[in-house]
């Protein structure tokens, strides 16, 4: 398995592609990235994006960085993006993802993804189990759109990440069967960027239903890349694996391996609070993926 990190630890930090670029093969030994979107917003003026595309060319080609995917980070996430309960911001969020597309097309990525939506909150707080059909008719639609915009700007492939909330989808293994039968034969095949700490949250899931194994049943074929983080299985920490928690990555990866996805990236995504320290951060990072490259070895 080719492990990978995602650029989420650079937020606020090192935000260009030569600082980012020369830290990850450098400091932390690795070449296969994920980049952030928290680092290039797709709405940034065109002539500032064609800059940062070549810039990130550059940088990847002068450190001998593979750039697997764009996706979405928390700046994206915090919106509601295709399931906004506003139609017009609904129309913004496919257009902020067509410009993500284009900008992939540019800095030479070819896969791009992340949550896809949320719906509102209701007034009584009520959360049900799925969301209205009417939304789910709409964001299939919406999906099928974007595949076709992904391959007039050269994508090849596009990822959803399943989230635990209920008012996102998918959230639960059969949902996301039901999606992937859904977008079957789209313009560029739609596939799941799996994240483990997603799987073993206890709410939403029962302590039986808490495990990665229900989704690698329904859904191991349309997995095309894999999210690390340790987690204490309560909420979506993103911790580091300098901390204490639950996933043991040897485990990870033998589960992976156990249903086929041996040859699927790992991305190693963590976040920190904007208060630490740099130094700390780096130093967290590099002994998080030194501890798991004897499980996931390195691009």
């Amino acid at each position: 398995m080719a492990l990978g990190i995602n650029l989420s630890f650079c937020v606020k930090r090192w935000v260009t592609p030569a600082l980012w670029a020369r830290l990850v093969r450098e400091e932390l030994g690795l070449g296969l990235v994920q980049l952030s979107f928290d680092l290039v917003d797709p709405m940034w003026p065109d002539d500032v994006l064609d800059k940062v595309a070549a810039d990130t060319r550059k940088a990847c080609a002068d450190h001998g960085i593979t750039l697997h995917s764009g996706f979405a980070g928390l700046a994206a996430y915090t919106f509601n993006l295709l399931l906004h309960p506003e139609p017009a911001v609904r129309d913004a969020s496919e257009r902020w993802l067509t410009r993500a597309y284009a900008f992939c097309e540019k800095a030479g990525i070819r896969a791009a993804g992340g949550p896809v939506g949320a719906i509102a909150a209701r007034p009584d707080a009520v959360e049900a189990d799925a969301i209205p059909e009417a939304d789910y008719a709409d964001l299939v639609a919406r999906l099928t759109r974007l595949a076709d915009r992904a391959k007039a700007h050269g994508l090849t492939e596009l990822y959803i990440e399943p989230t635990p909330l209920r008012r996102e989808w998918p959230w639960t293994p059969a949902q996301a069967r039901r999606l992937m039968a859904d977008l079957a034969g789209t313009a560029v095949p739609w596939r799941y960027c799996f994240d483990w700490g997603h799987a073993i949250l206890t709410p939403p899931y029962t302590a039986e239903e808490a495990r990665a194994e229900p989704w690698l049943e329904a859904v191991a074929g349309d997995i095309g890349a894999v999210h690390i983080q340790q987690s204490d299985g309560r909420l979506d920490r993103h911790w580091d694996f300098t901390e204490q928690g639950i996933v043991d990555p040897a485990a990870v990866a033998a589960t992976l391996a156990r249903f086929g996805l041996a040859d699927r990236p790992v991305f190693l995504e963590v976040f920190y609070p904007f208060e630490e320290t740099d130094a700390v951060v780096l130093d967290r990072v590099r002994r998080s993926v030194a501890a798991l490259t004897s499980a996931f070895g390195r691009d």
